[in-house]
């Protein structure tokens, strides 16, 4: 009986079939790229905002004021005779009078000095000019309350862990499409009500139930697109991270042209729903089959795959080879029992995270210049393009395990200089971060392919999310790490993800090269590696 490779060989390695099933799978990187980033513009702060003053709500109405006029009129002038008011945080605490007068309402209070007038901090009573353009607007998420938007992005993390353990788990036990179906139809759902969430509490949990469903529908399409190309074609799963960038260069188009929160969650949600119909055009991995005892059902989408190759297979191809290993419900345990697969489990989850650690904080550190939002995020996402073609160029040619360790050490050392360049050339500053960030991507861009191959079938779905769940503890992570040590030293946090980085440079050195090897079907080939 032939093996799978050899069927798939003669099948076509990367034909026809296989380039519109990557295509369409791929389109799930611009929506879960999209969803990763899209706190940028749903929690925007608000151009304009400040605390209403018991009393001036009746009083402007009874006067027929705009906004603008309320605020002149009962704010402006108690904030300018104390200067010690923030009007956005806290208020003078008085109650206006509801029949002073609507053009000098100040002269009610006589002599008294507005400066001698106590302070109380605002609580619920803001006015935003824009009240529906973010979630901070939204749900009051200012002064006291900034600390929640924050959580917002953990709790998606949050989600993205849990999705990597369970969903990941599922998709080794049931197969890849079901669970792939499962979370697109899972996301758009949640989406959905997310956008319409009449609290906080029921966004912050359908947004963690998004998250979950959201890393199902990354994860698994990935799987299934190297699954079913051949060990020299495997740099698809290089080339599928272009679309997530793609995510990231398309999501400020979105938000510009759509001016509230709502509708941007729509945009980036809705769009999960037209996978479903990948349900008559993606078929599931014939690798995952054989190792479910499912020979026929494999052989059967194989002959397809040959089909629409323009390819046939021989008449002998009656049964392809089953793998002889017993196939159980994975655990960790599975990762860590032999001495390869232990070694490989351990380096990839330190370099899973750290890519995430540093990337997610050159992000928010080339954000915190200020400039347009819109633009600047832009550039930020196309910035990552070249990394992918770098990989391109140069992952065949000289293999897997040493651009890997190359790019790390390049960001462990574009972050050490960034932070000893003075402050008086930024122009500079800023390149050498923005190299920094070029590097890591294309450390976290290969450690997606490199994942994928050192695990066998049986456990290939279920090593990545475990893996890659350590990407979202570095996501968790980062925004506190970045903000408590630049408290402390501006330049701190960047001295932390340089040795981060170089430390994972030299640990991915003592990964196996999989350049042009067949991806492992058992664990005993991986120890043979």
């Amino acid at each position: 009986m032939p093996s799978f490779d050899e069927v798939l060989k003669e099948a076509g390695e990367f034909g026809r079939f296989q380039k519109r099933v990557f295509f369409l799978l791929s389109q799930t990187g611009i929506t879960f790229s999209s969803l990763f980033a899209s706190v940028v513009f749903l929690g925007r702060a608000p151009d304009s905002f400040w605390c209403r003053i018991p009393g001036a709500a009746e009083l402007s109405e009874r006067c027929g004021w705009t906004l603008e006029e309320e605020r002149n009129f009962t704010v402006l002038p108690l904030q300018l005779g104390n200067e010690s008011v923030r009007a956005e945080c806290e208020r003078p605490a008085v109650t206006w009078d509801t029949s002073a007068s609507c053009t000098s309402p100040l002269a009610s209070y006589g002599n008294h000095s507005t400066g001698t007038l106590p302070l109380a901090p605002c609580h619920d009573t803001w006015v935003y000019e824009q009240p529906h353009s973010s979630i901070v607007s939204e749900y009051d998420l200012v002064c006291g309350n900034a600390w929640m938007l924050d959580l917002s992005q953990a709790i998606l993390n949050l989600g993205f862990l849990a999705g990597a353990f369970i969903l990941g788990y599922a998709a080794d036990r049931y197969g890849r499409i079901p669970i792939y179906l499962l979370s697109c139809l899972g996301v758009g759902i949640c989406g959905i009500i997310v956008a319409f969430s009449p609290n906080f509490t029921v966004f912050l949990i359908f947004r963690f139930l998004q998250g979950i469903f959201g890393k199902g529908t990354w994860m698994t399409c990935y799987v299934i697109v190297t699954e079913i190309v051949g060990s020299d074609q495997r740099i698809v799963g290089i080339v599928i991270q272009i679309f997530f960038t793609l995510g990231i260069i398309i999501l400020p188009g979105i938000a510009y042209l759509i001016p509230t929160w709502q509708g941007i969650q729509l945009a980036i949600s809705l769009p999960n729903f037209l996978f479903l119909l990948y349900y008559w055009v993606v078929p599931e991995s014939p690798r995952w089959l054989l190792t479910r005892k499912k020979g026929e059902k494999a052989l059967k989408i194989m002959h397809n795959i040959a089909k629409h190759n323009g390819k046939f297979l021989s008449p002998h191809y009656s049964e392809i080879t089953i793998s002889n290993e017993e196939v159980s419900n994975p655990s960790f345990f599975d990762l860590v029992r032999t001495p390869q697969m232990r070694r490989n489990t351990l380096i990839l989850m330190y370099a899973w995270f750290t890519s995430a650690l540093i990337y997610q904080g050159l992000v928010m550190r080339l954000g915190i210049v200020g400039g347009n939002l819109y633009l600047d995020f832009f550039i930020s996402g196309a910035v990552e393009l070249p990394a992918a073609f770098l990989i391109i160029v140069t992952i065949d040619r000289v293999g897997r395990r040493l651009p890997f360790a190359v790019s790390n050490i390049v960001a462990s050392i574009a972050c050490l200089i960034t932070a000893f360049l003075p402050e008086d050339i930024p122009w500079l500053k800023t390149t050498v971060a923005t190299l920094g960030r070029l590097s890591i991507t294309i450390a976290f861009e290969i450690v997606y392919l490199v994942n994928s191959e050192l695990y066998p079938t049986t456990l290939r779905n279920f090593g990545v999310s475990l893996c890659s769940s350590l990407c979202d503890l570095g996501g968790i992570i980062a925004p506190f790490l970045l903000f408590r040590l630049a408290a402390i030293w501006l330049e701190l946090p960047l001295i932390i993800f340089s040795i981060l980085a170089a430390v994972c440079g030299l640990l991915v050195l003592l990964l196996p090269e999989t350049k042009g090897i067949s991806l492992p079907e058992t664990v005993e080939d991986v120890e043979q590696l």
